[in-house]
């Protein structure tokens, strides 16, 4: 019998230590799943608006709810963190921000989403 070739085995995530950037690349592809759900919902709230006041007041009802307005608060949330994080990703695409700057890009990317998502929910309650 031949001996067996012991073959090089592939890095694992246990290997490598967490990073930033790699938490990020996750988060945006989860965000990008969570915008199709909310997205959907939007639909949903533009269709019943569009059929009358009927099929409107349940869906508002449910939108103007603590749990509604939580969906609300993430989807805003989602929206703004995954096109921030496109914009890092274009910046990467572009040859910039590759070096060390790459985690200052990651961490602005959710600093900036977090800041951006409360100005506007606190702005859109002023204005209301």
């Amino acid at each position: 019998m031949t001996e067996a070739k012991t073959r090089p085995l592939s890095p694992h995530l246990s290997i490598y230590k967490p990073t930033i950037t790699m938490t990020m690349s996750i988060v945006h592809r989860i965000t990008g799943m969570g915008l199709y759900a909310g997205t959907l919902l939007l639909a949903i709230w533009l269709i019943a608006a569009a059929s009358g006041a009927a099929a409107f007041a349940p869906v508002q009802q449910f939108i103007a709810s603590p749990f509604g307005r939580i969906i609300l608060l993430g989807y805003t949330w989602a929206i703004i963190h995954h096109a921030l994080g496109g914009m890092r990703h274009f910046i990467w695409d572009m040859g910039a921000g590759l070096g060390p700057e790459r985690m200052m890009l990651a961490r602005l990317t959710l600093i900036g989403s977090l800041v951006i998502t409360v100005g506007l929910w606190v702005l859109g309650y002023a204005v209301r």
